[in-house]
């Protein structure tokens, strides 16, 4: 059965160039993604305070590698002393997102849609926007207890791993479900898309601490670029964004077969009953 379902997966992507739809959302993504961060620390700040952002945040940034650990403060202090006329504008790029996942989604799964695609995937990817500073708050004050253990070495630095990747999992499920049903333009039944999106969200959970994991590398990451490290930073930042949206089109992918599969079995069903 899963090998079916998996040959059912790698037929879908004939004809289709993943790499060009997850190249073509890390545009957008790119764009995006650091507007989004700002929004949601200025939102969550505004529910608990800055004071309790940072009380939250502090012991998991203290756990990053140096570097990542560098830019995730300047991203901190700038989220949280970002004014509200600034907020608003970040939405402008920040919304562009929802449009990069709507046409990204729709173009792999034939639902390109029309002239109103963009716009409508800024739209929908409001809510998720808005949902954001409470998945954040939970993140932080979840991962407190194993950032803390995770600095501490040893046994607790591998249990600080296994729960950190559970942590993120569970916060990650309900975002990547509803962007599979809130965003796509196909959409699956609730069913199929929880259970392959919590997969997919498993995986890029994963993914997300190797991420972690490169930024402790003792990596010189301007060598290919003439020795400018801030080059080789943001082309590296940008190749695991693309590999993020690589997953979740694949994901993607898989949910639309699972959901396919689900309709073939119940038309079956239907055509065996009696009269």
């Amino acid at each position: 059965m899963i090998v079916r379902f998996a040959r059912l997966v790698g037929r879908f992507f004939r004809g289709r160039d993943l790499n060009l739809h997850a190249a073509a959302i890390t545009f957008y993504g790119g764009i995006a993604v650091v507007p989004v961060g700002l929004l949601v620390l200025r939102l969550a700040a505004a529910l608990v305070g800055d004071a309790r952002v940072r009380h939250l945040a502090e012991p998991v940034v203290a756990a990053m590698p140096e570097r990542m650990a560098a830019g995730a403060g300047v991203l901190l202090d700038a989220g949280l002393g970002m004014s509200w006329w600034l907020t608003f504008v970040a939405l402008v790029p920040a919304t562009l997102y929802g449009e990069g996942l709507r046409r990204g989604l729709g173009s792999l799964s034939g639902e390109a849609g029309g002239a109103t695609t963009g716009w409508l995937g800024r739209l929908l990817v409001l809510p998720l926007i808005a949902c954001g500073p409470v998945l954040v708050l939970a993140l932080l004050a979840a991962l407190g207890g194993p950032a803390r253990h995770l600095r501490a070495g040893g046994g607790a630095a591998v249990w600080a791993v296994i729960g950190s990747f559970l942590i993120l999992w569970l916060c990650l499920s309900p975002v990547v479900i509803l962007v599979y049903r809130l965003i796509a333009p196909l959409r699956p039944s609730w069913a199929v898309t929880t259970a392959v999106g919590s997969f997919t969200a498993a995986n890029v959970s994963g993914f997300a601490h190797g991420f972690v994991l490169f930024w402790a590398l003792p990596l010189n990451l301007g060598t290919p670029f003439g020795g400018l490290d801030g080059v080789g930073a943001t082309v590296a930042v940008a190749l695991w964004l693309y590999l993020f949206h690589l997953l979740t089109l694949v994901g993607y992918a898989a949910t639309v077969q699972a959901h396919r599969m689900v309709l073939l079995r119940k038309a079956a069903r239907s055509a065996m009953l009696p009269n």
